[in-house]
C-alpha cells in the first residue's frame, strides 16, 4: 500500500509543479517572498489550482480510495469528493529517502488556515518527519549543525541564502523522533 501511495503522491507533486507555471498569482507571491525560480524548482514547489476537483486531470478514477488514503481528497457531505488543497502554493514533503509523503499548502492571501498540511496517512506522520531534511542531509553532515525553524518558507528562504542545513517541524512541537 505504501508504494502505491508514494506513486500517487509523486504524481500529485508533478501535477502541482506543472500548475505553477500557469499561476501568475502564485508566482508573484513567491517572488514577493524573495524566492527565485531556481529555489522553487529545487524544493519542488507547486500550485494547487482553485478548483474543487483539479486532481481529476491526473487521476481519472477520482473516486479511488487510494486518493483518500493519500490525503489528497476529502469526502464531503452527500458523498461529494473534492481536493483537499485548492488555490495554495504547495510544498511537497519528502521522507529521508526522498519520496513524496505529503504536502503543505500555503494560502496566498488572508485566508485560513494559513498552512494546510496533509493528514496523517500510512506514509506520513508529522511527528516523525522534518521538512527539508532530505535536501539538507549533506549540508548537515558537512557542517555538523542543523537549524530547526518554524515553517516551509523559512527553510526555503534560508537555503536560497546559502544556509542549506535548515529543517522545519510540521506544525507540531519538536519530538524526540525529530531530534533523533
Amino acid at each position: 500500500e505504501a508504494q502505491d501511495l508514494n506513486e500517487i503522491l509523486l504524481a500529485a507533486a508533478k501535477f502541482y509543479r506543472s500548475q505553477l507555471k500557469d499561476a501568475p498569482r502564485a508566482i508573484d507571491y513567491l517572488k514577493t517572498r524573495g524566492l527565485t525560480g531556481e529555489i522553487a524548482a529545487r524544493f519542488g514547489i507547486g500550485y494547487a489550482p482553485d478548483a474543487w476537483r483539479g486532481l481529476e486531470a491526473v487521476f481519472p478514477k477520482y473516486d479511488a480510495p487510494e486518493l483518500d488514503a493519500a490525503g489528497l481528497v476529502i469526502n464531503g457531505d452527500g458523498g461529494k469528493r473534492y481536493d483537499r488543497f485548492r488555490d495554495r502554493v504547495m510544498f511537497p514533503i519528502h521522507d529521508s529517502r526522498g519520496r513524496v509523503i505529503g504536502f503543505g499548502g500555503r494560502v496566498m492571501g488572508a485566508g485560513e488556515p494559513k498552512y494546510l498540511n496533509s493528514p496523517e496517512t500510512p506514509v506520513f506522520s508529522k511527528g516523525r518527519e522534518l521538512y527539508g531534511l532530505y535536501l539538507a542531509r549533506n549540508a548537515i553532515r558537512d557542517t555538523g549543525r542543523v537549524v530547526v525553524v518554524e515553517g516551509y518558507m523559512d527553510v526555503v528562504a534560508l537555503a536560497q541564502h546559502g544556509v542549506e542545513y535548515a529543517v522545519a517541524t510540521l506544525g507540531t512541537a519538536t519530538t524526540p523522533t525529530h531530534v533523533q
